[in-house]
């Protein structure tokens, strides 16, 4: 596999002409449609992009992934960058068409990593002898309370389901799933993970389902499962595929947590949505994106790299087989 990067003289000369573009520019507004958990990332890189680009209003909206995408495919809502939590969701829903509509998006660039936890306070039940070793005892005791997200809706909620199939493997506990799930009613379930956060610190739940970038950004206690279960790691590839979840939009496969972007077909601003990616790709945007708690990727890779615009092919390896 090819490790090369972009050079700094390929990147410099993107902010360059992002930069030269933007003097004469008229006032536009770049509409981006985001996974929740991109919220604070996206924000502070809206407000640099902004800076860079006198005139531009970067107007982002999060929510679930498949939520994101859908506004797209099925209301035609009209959208300039569309990033989403699952790499999968993309050629999915928008390659192919959704509901029988013609294709929204021919190429997705995966640009950043990330890994399921579990969050927890003070309050919650079990808080001061829980550990990596035995966090699945404590979070299937009775009366414990935990939260997460949608999975018909949402990358985190499917995920959280393939990593507690993994769960009850790898520790060898085949009813593990079945008692963490029995103490997550629909009550503790929303469209986004997020959403739950303010009701975690005010006690109405003990644990709650989440990534480990909102857990760090969010200066919460998590529990560090292993590499083996939590979706993290792309050399656990084949394993992760032995886990399923099971959602109304079938049956889905585990796969590495990676997230993706792409530029609609109908975007209203597809040049300056480019700038924005080359943005989010370079320097700047690596940097708010560790600080963060996702997982920067050496190299971001492209699905139909040859259908990808030429100032953003450059910055990109070939998706892996």
């Amino acid at each position: 596999m090819q490790t090369l990067k972009p050079s700094a003289r390929t990147l410099g000369a993107l902010v360059l002409a992002a930069a030269c573009a933007s003097t004469n520019a008229q006032a536009e507004t770049l509409t981006i449609f985001a996974a929740g958990t991109l919220g604070k990332t996206f924000t502070t890189l809206a407000h640099g992009f902004e800076k860079l680009h006198p005139g531009v209003t970067v107007q982002p909206q999060y929510g679930g992934s498949v939520k994101m995408v859908k506004q797209v495919t099925v209301l035609h809502q009209p959208a300039d960058v569309v990033a989403v939590a699952d790499y999968s969701v993309i050629p999915k829903y928008m390659f192919k068409g959704d509901e029988g509509g013609k294709p929204t998006a021919d190429w997705s660039i995966g640009f950043l990593g990330n890994a399921i936890t579990f969050i927890y306070t003070p309050k919650s039940k079990g808080a001061k002898e829980i550990n990596a070793d035995n966090w699945w005892k404590v979070l299937s005791a009775p009366g414990v309370q935990i939260g997460r997200s949608n999975p018909n809706t949402d990358p985190s909620g499917y995920q959280t389901l393939q990593m507690l199939d993994l769960a009850s493997r790898y520790y060898k506990q085949p009813d593990l799933e079945a008692k963490m799930l029995a103490n997550s009613p629909e009550s503790n379930i929303r469209d986004t993970e997020t959403d739950l956060i303010a009701a975690l610190q005010l006690g109405q739940i003990d644990y709650l389902a989440i990534y480990r970038s909102d857990a760090v950004q969010h200066h919460m206690e998590s529990i560090n499962l292993p590499p083996q279960i939590n979706l993290s790691d792309p050399k656990y590839d084949t394993d992760y595929a032995k886990a399923t979840a099971k959602t109304k939009n079938g049956i889905l496969s585990g796969r590495p947590i990676i997230y993706a972007v792409t530029i609609p077909n109908t975007a209203p601003h597809p040049k300056l949505a480019q700038e924005f990616i080359a943005y989010l790709l370079g320097p700047e945007g690596q940097k708010v994106i560790a600080g963060n708690g996702f997982i920067p990727l050496k190299q971001p890779y492209a699905m139909h790299r040859d259908k990808v615009p030429a100032a953003l092919r450059d910055l990109t390896l070939a998706w892996p087989n």
